[in-house]
């Protein structure tokens, strides 16, 4: 046995050298691999010696401030730094639970939806994929927010759960899934006010699935069909349209409780009607949040709309006029100048205008501008129907 003691000797050496290496910290992640040009909740960075990124999400629900949270997207054999205590995921993800409708819509995208192994909602997703998988079990339905079924979310083996918040963290579903080892992370893009920001969380997803470069080319497209149609609409503004006052003025939503909820200066629908050479009523100059006006001053805002966009759940003016009777007389109804979002539709109500609508703006505002300016559309619409 004497001749194999120095290679023994060696092979001890090598490795207490090797672990008294320095690994990395989280400092090291300075590099940019992708930067948002319109979200403003995400960013992704990486370091100079190995593949592993960083995902950094911030303030992804309503009235978050100073919130952050990090996933650690590792490759090959790559290790975590010692002092990382965020979430840790190894790309490509195979196995995803998505609790909302949109992130599902990113997935399916960037053609990486039979990925995703379970859902919140299945009744109410539009996916064709996630729908027919239901019916043979390969895609489950997990539940909603805190009752969701951890039973059959641990049987998934999930690689990681993407998450939503609303109002905050949900600490119930947070401190079980960190019971069971799985890892999540909150995804917000329903807070951009950009709609490109919104379709531009594609890139997250793309991270995840190892498809930076493809999640890439699909954005420029999203973002260059968008940007051709404001130009079409802008140069025609500028021809027929140059004073404000004259472009469409649009009434969005319905009455909820005898109150009106309309969005602030800086909503991504308001984004969306401008760029398709409209103007809508907003509450305020600042915040990301709906604000409540009386019915009386919605009333007189109704009086003077040239277009009534999404009106909740209805599929005909008689319904919309049984649930607003004191609305039924507007010229904008009259004129039968109302259009819902809710084309697509699932049987049990889901639209597809929240799911698919999200990663494509350029279609939405394709929408947009075929109901505000005719003569620059198309004769379909992809959400939009106009109620009858």
């Amino acid at each position: 046995m004497k001749p194999f003691l120095p290679l023994v000797l060696a092979l001890a050496i090598l490795s207490a050298a090797c672990g008294n290496q320095a690994k990395h910290t989280l400092d090291d992640f300075s590099v940019v691999r992708y930067t948002p040009t319109f979200a403003s909740g995400f960013d992704i960075r990486g370091n100079d010696t190995d593949e592993t990124t960083l995902i950094s999400i911030r303030n992804p629900w309503q009235g978050a401030r100073q919130v952050e949270q990090h996933l650690l997207v590792l490759r090959n054999s790559t290790q975590p730094p010692e002092d990382f205590d965020g979430q840790i995921v190894r790309a490509p993800v195979q196995r995803i639970v998505c609790l909302s409708s949109s992130h599902v819509a990113m997935f399916d995208a960037l053609g990486e939806v039979r990925r995703i192994k379970g859902v919140s909602g299945i009744d109410y997703l539009s996916n064709p994929y996630i729908r027919e998988h239901s019916r043979c079990g390969e895609v489950r339905d997990v539940g909603y927010d805190t009752a969701l079924d951890f039973e059959l979310l641990a049987a998934l083996r999930p690689d990681i759960v993407l998450l939503y918040g609303v109002t905050g963290e949900n600490t119930i579903v947070t401190g079980k899934l960190r019971e069971l080892g799985i890892p999540y992370i909150y995804i917000g893009e329903y807070l951009e006010e950009s709609p490109l920001g919104k379709a531009e969380w594609c890139m997250v997803i793309a991270e995840l699935c190892d498809c930076r470069e493809r999640g890439e080319a699909l954005f420029e497209k999203i973002v260059e069909r968008y940007n051709t149609t404001v130009r079409r609409v802008q140069q025609y503004i500028d021809e027929e349209l140059p004073d404000i006052a004259c472009r469409p003025r649009v009434l969005l939503n319905t009455p909820y409780r005898d109150t009106w909820f309309m969005p602030p200066e800086n909503n991504y629908m308001v984004r969306l009607i401008r760029d398709a050479g409209g103007d809508t009523y907003t509450v305020s100059e600042s915040g990301n949040t709906s604000l409540p006006v009386d019915l009386e001053k919605a009333y007189l805002l109704a009086a003077d709309a040239d277009v009534w966009l999404n009106v909740g759940t209805c599929n005909t003016l008689d319904e919309l006029k049984t649930q607003n009777p004191k609305f039924a007389d507007m010229p904008v109804v009259r004129n039968h100048r109302v259009y819902n979002n809710n084309l697509r539709q699932t049987p049990a109500g889901g639209s597809d205008f929240w799911e698919s609508g999200t990663v494509r703006p350029d279609l939405v505002l394709h929408d947009l501008t075929t109901i505000l300016h005719p003569s620059l559309g198309a004769d379909t619409l992809t959400y939009y129907k106009r109620l009858e």
